[in-house]
C-alpha cells in the first residue's frame, strides 16, 4: 500500500525509526509469499493442498468503520491464499476470550487475535498453543504479545505514535490538549495518551468517555470545552470520535482544533475541509491483511515475520491537508 510520508517535525526520531523498521520487516515478510515446503506439508504436519480454516477474533464493537477495514484486509488475504476465514468480535474481554476458545474447539488451522485486554487472552492463547494452533496478534498489545505466547505481531507502537503526536502539537503551538479515551482499560488507547503527555510541552488532560454512546460522548466534550476555554486541542483516538469532537467544538463555542488517531472515509473528508487538523494512520487494512497472510506463510512455509522477536509495524504516518488527496482515493475504495 502507498502510505504518504509523514511531514518532517522535530524530536520524532523514535517514530521515524519505527517506520524504518516497519519497512524492512514488511519487505522481509512479503518476499517469501507463495512459498511451500519441499515435503508439501506445513510445519505442524497438515497436508499443504487443503484449504486452511482461520479465525480472526477482535475486540471491536459492531458497526465500527475502523474494524471494517481490518476485516476487509483479512478477507483480501484469505481470498488470495485460499483460506476459509471466520471473523468474530466482542468488545467484552471475557466474551472475546470465549470466542478464541470456540476457535480452538473448532480445530481451526490458525487464529489472529487483538490484545486490547492482554491478561484476558493469555489462557485461551495457551489453549490454542496446546492444541497446536498458531496464534498471531494484531492492532493492540504490542507490549504484551510475546509474554502472551503470540507467534507474531502486526500493528503500531502506540507509545511511539502518541509521542509523535505530542511533538506535532508542539509544532502547531498548542498549549492545552484534551486527550479523549473512549474505552477505559484498553492498553493501546492508554499508551497513546501517555505518549502524547510524554512529549507535548503543554498541558495534557485525559478524559474518559463511553465510546459506545455518541450522545454521551458529545455531551462530555461539549461541557468540558465550555468549562475551560484554554483547551486549544482535542485529540481523539478514533475517527468517529473526532467527528463527534468537531460538533462539540462548534456547540461549545470553543476555538479548539481537533486531531485524531485513525481514519475512515468521513474523516478523510473532514481533513480535506479543514475540520480536523490531522490524523495518525496505523493502516488497519494492512494489519488484517498481514495477520492472515502470516498464518498462511507459517503453515505453508514456516515463515515468522520479525523472527518472532520484533513486531511488524504498520504506522504511524500523519495524514494532513497537504497529503490527504493521496489517501482519499484509497478511502473511496474502502481500504483506508
Amino acid at each position: 500500500m502507498n502510505t504518504p510520508p509523514p511531514p518532517a517535525v522535530p524530536r520524532r526520531s523514535r517514530a521515524v525509526a519505527a517506520l524504518a523498521v516497519a519497512g524492512c520487516l514488511l519487505a522481509a515478510g512479503c518476499s517469501a509469499s507463495g512459498g511451500t515446503s519441499a515435503s508439501g506439508a506445513d510445519p505442524l504436519g497438515k497436508a499443504g493442498n487443503g484449504r486452511f480454516k482461520v479465525t480472526l477474533v477482535t475486540h471491536a464493537d459492531n458497526g465500527d468503520t475502523f474494524w471494517n477495514l481490518v476485516k476487509k484486509g483479512a478477507e483480501a488475504a484469505a481470498a488470495k491464499d485460499g483460506i476459509d476465514l471466520t471473523y468474530t468480535n466482542d468488545p467484552d474481554s471475557a466474551g472475546q476470550a470465549e470466542l478464541v476458545r470456540d476457535a480452538v474447539r473448532d480445530k481451526v488451522d490458525g487464529i489472529a487475535v487483538t490484545l486490547a485486554k492482554p491478561q484476558a487472552m493469555k489462557a485461551p492463547v495457551a489453549a490454542a498453543k496446546a492444541a497446536g494452533i498458531p496464534v498471531v496478534g494484531l492492532n493492540s498489545g504490542i507490549a504484551d504479545w510475546q509474554s502472551a505466547g503470540i507467534l507474531e505481531y502486526f500493528g503500531q507502537d502506540e507509545s511511539v505514535a502518541g509521542q509523535a503526536v505530542g511533538d506535532k502539537l508542539d509544532d502547531l503551538r498548542a498549549k492545552h490538549a484534551l486527550c479523549v479515551i473512549h474505552e477505559r482499560g484498553n492498553v493501546a488507547l492508554e499508551a497513546r495518551c501517555a505518549g502524547v503527555k510524554r512529549t507535548f510541552g503543554g498541558r495534557t488532560e485525559i478524559v474518559y468517555v463511553e465510546g459506545n454512546d455518541a450522545d454521551a460522548t458529545a455531551a462530555v466534550l461539549t461541557a468540558r470545552l465550555r468549562q475551560d476555554p484554554t483547551i486549544d486541542e482535542v485529540v481523539t483516538l478514533g475517527a468517529q470520535f473526532a467527528l463527534t469532537a468537531v460538533k462539540s467544538v462548534k456547540q461549545s463555542g470553543s476555538r479548539a482544533h481537533v486531531a485524531t488517531f485513525d481514519l475512515n472515509q468521513d474523516l478523510v473528508k473532514a481533513i480535506k475541509d479543514g475540520g480536523v487538523q490531522f490524523a495518525v494512520d496505523q493502516q488497519p487494512y494492512l494489519q488484517g491483511y498481514l495477520a492472515i497472510d502470516a498464518l498462511w506463510l507459517y503453515r505453508t512455509n514456516g515463515n515468522i515475520s520479525g523472527g518472532g522477536v520484533s513486531p511488524v509495524l504498520t504506522g504511524p504516518a500523519f495524514v494532513t491537508r497537504t497529503n490527504v488527496a493521496t489517501v482519499a482515493k484509497f478511502a473511496a475504495r474502502g481500504t483506508r
